[in-house]
């Protein structure tokens, strides 16, 4: 059990840089509190991660055969460097410090499977733009729809807040179903519990600590930094992320809520001509790349100086 420590570590990075992300936009807009928000994302991570969190775990466990010495150290050494991003305010993607952790653990004479490294990354290049498409989609439907509802702006205000708390949670059901696998995949098959779902509770439950304790900060930089949002627009975002991440649960890949949910904001911004933050989305891209990076170094590291 004691192995596990590292995958509770990323599962808590998990919450802190991404599970709240499905209501960050929400919390920007000040349609609803932190509080209520961190409390929400963490209910539904721990439903979707009990209910349809099984299938990435094949994906994850199937880039290379692991040990519990070596699950410990790729999972430590991705949540290490999530934590950084973290710390410095940057939405990144747990999938790829994962990998990245996975790849550096394997340098050591580890085999990485090239089949499924390969599905990987062609769903991390998709995921913004799968959420940019589908937040194109959305704003033109829900402005349709809204421009047909006869009322008042303050009833309008208040039917898109509610709005945006119900897509709030189906998004974090989706990142419970999705990203749960980063936290276990790499423990799948090695007999720690007795089931696939067993397992991907204790995972949610370290994500949903995350999401209570330190995730206001890069909900902020998602919400509020790279452009400023309104309820409709925020709906429009959430509602992105949480249909890509969902969809990517299905194919069972796990993704990054901050890049679909960046890839949402950016479908806004195309539709409402918005100025963007360059150096925002500048310092976003930069940690999506040092990512991989960071974990692969650390991993490799710490396993060399691993004496158990």
């Amino acid at each position: 059990m004691w192995a596990l420590g590292g995958g509770l570590f990323l599962g808590w990075s998990i919450g802190a840089n991404d599970a709240a992300n499905v209501f960050g936009t929400a919390v920007a807009s000040r349609a609803i509190r932190f509080r209520t928000a961190a409390l929400l994302t963490s209910a539904f991570v721990i439903l979707g991660a009990w209910l349809q969190g099984a299938k990435g775990l094949e994906t994850i466990g199937a880039l290379a055969p692991q040990t519990l010495r070596s699950a410990a150290v790729c999972s430590a050494a991705a949540a290490l460097a999530v934590t950084i991003m973290t710390w410095l305010g940057l939405p990144v993607s747990a999938s790829q410090a994962v990998v990245g952790g996975i790849i550096g653990v394997s340098l050591w004479g580890g085999n990485i499977e090239f089949a499924p490294l390969g599905k990987i990354l062609v769903c991390w290049v998709a995921t913004p733009l799968s959420a940019m498409l589908v937040a194109l989609i959305v704003y033109n439907l829900l402005g349709a729809v809204m421009s047909r509802l006869h009322v008042s702006i303050l009833s309008r205000d208040r039917i898109l807040w509610h709005a945006l708390v119900v897509v709030g949670v189906y998004g974090a059901f989706a990142l419970g179903a999705n990203n749960v696998a980063n936290v276990t995949g790499v423990f799948h098959g090695l007999g720690l519990f007795d089931s696939a779902e067993v397992l991907n509770v204790v995972g949610a439950l370290a994500i949903a600590l995350g999401a209570v304790t330190y995730s206001r900060r890069v909900m902020m930089t998602v919400g509020a930094s790279l452009i400023r949002l309104d309820a409709f627009a925020a709906l429009v975002a959430v509602s992105a992320e949480a249909v890509t991440v969902h969809v990517f649960a299905f194919i069972g890949v796990p993704v990054s809520t901050s890049q679909a949910v960046v890839g949402g904001v950016l479908g806004v911004a195309i539709m409402r001509g918005g100025d963007l933050h360059a150096n925002v989305l500048r310092n976003i891209g930069v940690g999506w790349i040092v990512t991989p990076l960071a974990a692969a170094v650390i991993g490799f590291t710490a396993y060399g100086l691993c004496p158990f």
